[in-house]
């Protein structure tokens, strides 16, 4: 909205994108993957794909240019060599993760202004 929170969440509320771009990468013939084909299967919004590889190196790792100038991704050698369910539990956890952090955020910002209303109060 306004990027006030120097904080970006990159699994919270993104993991179903998540896991159909893992699943686009393992029904890929190839290995590799640009964008635009990841966009084309998963039918996401090719600017979110490209967030969404950007943000996550957990799972996707950027290749260099082709001589063509093409970038290309591919799934992270550990993320290939993992199983569906642990896949999952590393993108749920992370999300889970990231949702704490927002709660505990929240409750912050709420127990400042409680104490600032019970320092503030008897002056009134």
């Amino acid at each position: 909205m306004f990027n006030l929170m120097p904080l970006s969440f990159r699994f919270r509320g993104k993991q179903h994108r998540l896991l159909d771009m893992y699943a686009a990468f393992r029904q890929a013939e190839a290995k590799a993957m640009h964008p635009t084909q990841i966009a084309k299967v998963t039918g996401i919004t090719l600017a979110e794909v490209s967030r969404r590889l950007d943000a996550t190196p957990e799972l996707f790792v950027k290749l260099p240019r082709r001589p063509d100038g093409i970038t290309r991704y591919r799934l992270t050698s550990a993320t290939s060599a993992r199983s569906e369910e642990e896949v999952v539990a590393l993108i749920e956890g992370g999300a889970r993760r990231e949702n704490l952090i927002a709660w505990a955020g929240g409750a912050m910002v709420l127990l400042f202004f409680i104490v600032a209303i019970i320092l503030i109060g008897p002056a009134l």
